[in-house]
């Protein structure tokens, strides 16, 4: 009896991380919709929405630390439990990510955008498709999964690469554009460095699986 309901408090951890990656997810798409729509609304939903997944993280973090002290769990349920840890603080940081992309929506209101956005619609999708699919594998326990992550995101480096080079020349050729210019880059900054942290939570998926370390970024 004890040893079950110690399975079902591994459970409810589970669905309370994927809980939470729905939530980042949705946070992704919606600040950069509200940066495409110019909708300063939705980007201040999106700015105050990250205080839920704040709190849904130092949650996680004491159910794991509870678990931790209660059960002293061992090997393979020891990494699962700090994994689950980990990946919290990664997707409370994305979260982050996209709160920031909502306030420079916000300061980018009211004016033309420099050009249609293409690419960065694109790296926030990519960086999504990254994020669940990086969750289903830890779901799953499936490292061959997690092993692939790495790979999506040298798509989104590269858009990332194309996005800084286009803005480099508006820059180099209006120097009245340096400031709009500057905050696209951030935007595309932010949703590279989202779908690096994905790759971070693909890289414990490994972990758990083999009690390894390895770089997919590298």
């Amino acid at each position: 009896m004890v040893r079950e309901a110690y399975r079902e408090q591994i459970r409810e951890l589970l669905e309370d991380l994927l809980a939470m990656g729905q939530m980042v997810a949705s946070s992704i798409e919606r600040a950069v919709q509200a940066l495409a729509q110019q909708d300063v609304d939705l980007a201040q939903q999106v700015v105050d929405f990250d205080d839920e997944i704040n709190e849904i993280q130092r949650d996680i973090d004491e159910k794991c630390l509870v678990l931790i002290a209660t059960q002293q769990p061992m090997a393979g349920d020891l990494r699962a439990i700090l994994a689950v840890s980990n990946i919290a603080a990664e997707l409370e940081r994305m979260g982050d990510y996209s709160e920031g992309i909502a306030k420079l929506a916000i300061k980018l209101s009211g004016r033309p955008l420099l050009k249609p956005l293409i690419d960065i619609p694109r790296m926030a999708e990519e960086s999504r498709r990254m994020l669940m699919a990086s969750l289903e594998a830890f779901a799953r326990q499936n490292p061959e999964a997690a092993w692939q992550i790495g790979k999506a995101d040298d798509v989104v480096d590269a858009l990332y690469d194309q996005v800084y080079r286009e803005l480099l020349v508006y820059m180099m050729e209006d120097p009245r554009t340096i400031a709009d210019a500057t905050y696209l880059l951030w935007v595309a900054h932010n949703l590279e460095r989202i779908a690096d942290r994905t790759t971070n939570i693909a890289e414990r998926v490994i972990f758990v699986d083999s009690g390894k370390i390895v770089d997919l970024n590298r």
